[in-house]
């Protein structure tokens, strides 16, 4: 048992430290790079796509079993094959997934390159894209991100491109203003 006298003294130790590393984590989330966050986020966002893909395709594998137990002739077959087409087109959504979180994990987002690269955070006259996989528009720190994949056809040009480059897509100009 710790005298009344230091139990002040190790809740002010213990405060103090929590203080401490509320700050240094502050600091650190100041200093993290937009393509850092913008990694981060989608990063997330795929994982969260994985784990709700993981527990609907774990609630389907228990509805077949509960189908199972039911002897209702056809309607049963039909609920079963139902079931089952459900659990293909899931898995193929996971697997998915699976390959973007794959890419994601791959590209290092304290890396940067005088051209267009996979895993680029690319400023342009329109706006910032993210090139990685195929994600869609975010907000990251007030500022509109777009994830697209190399395969997609603004990626495709912009690939190899640099500073004061255009990507010309569907009579749309991308001016790159920078890369990061």
């Amino acid at each position: 048992m710790v005298p009344e006298s230091n139990s002040g003294t190790i809740f002010l130790f213990v405060l103090l430290s929590f203080f401490y590393y509320c700050d240094v984590y502050i600091y650190h989330q100041k200093l993290m790079t937009l393509k850092k966050k913008v990694h981060t986020y989608y990063l997330q966002l795929v994982n969260d796509k994985i784990g709700l893909l993981e527990l609907v395709l774990a609630d389907l594998k228990e509805s077949g079993t509960n189908e199972t137990k039911s002897t209702a002739g056809d309607k049963h077959e039909t609920a079963l094959a139902m079931l089952q087409i459900e659990q293909a087109n899931t898995r193929t959504q996971l697997q998915a997934a699976y390959s973007q979180r794959n890419i994601l994990g791959k590209i290092n987002p304290a890396a940067s390159a005088s051209i267009v690269v996979k895993g680029s955070l690319i400023k342009t006259n329109v706006g910032l894209l993210f090139l990685s996989v195929a994600l869609g528009k975010a907000m990251i720190d007030d500022r509109a991100v777009i994830a697209l994949s190399p395969q997609s056809p603004l990626g495709g040009q912009l690939m190899g491109l640099g500073v004061g480059n255009i990507a010309v897509v569907n009579n749309n100009s991308y001016v790159i203003e920078s890369i990061e």
